[in-house]
């Protein structure tokens, strides 16, 4: 299912993009040119969703785009000069499929154990990874 969030993209003379949430809490992200600042949106409103998902946050309803403004983030005392544009669009992502991909993939790690205890464990079918998964859960104070 899809995640779609309206974002200000504020492009800078020197090509680079700032881009905000107005509805996350003013959630904010950047990119150099245009591809990297969606990408790095996506990025963004996927892990702001995915993680409010996992804390049981609530998560506000986006504004729909014709009653959002794209001055609502100005400061008044801040100097606009080096902004040559800004637009509002959407930005949209499966979190739960960017999540599996990004945030909860599996990464290889070498630990070193004595002989006779890789032996053992061996010998009692002990699973590596969910052994160490879960003394690192424990130890972090994580409840899943």
């Amino acid at each position: 299912m899809l995640t779609i969030y309206p974002a200000i993209f504020y492009q800078q003379k020197n090509g680079s993009y700032s881009v905000i949430f107005p509805d996350l809490h003013h959630l904010a992200t950047e990119g150099k040119n245009m591809e990297e600042a969606m990408s790095m949106a996506v990025d963004c409103l996927a892990g702001y969703i995915h993680t409010a998902q996992k804390d049981g946050s609530a998560i506000p309803a986006p504004t729909p785009m014709d009653k959002l403004d794209p001055h609502i983030e100005d400061e008044p005392d801040e100097d606009y000069s080096e902004e040559i544009s800004r637009f509002i669009t959407l930005v949209s992502v499966n979190v739960e499929e960017y999540a599996r991909l990004h945030f909860d993939k599996s990464i290889k790690k070498t630990i070193s154990i004595p002989q006779w205890m890789n032996d053992l464990a061996v010998a009692n079918n002990i699973n590596f990874s969910q052994t160490l998964q879960n003394g690192l859960r424990q130890e972090l104070g994580l409840t899943s």
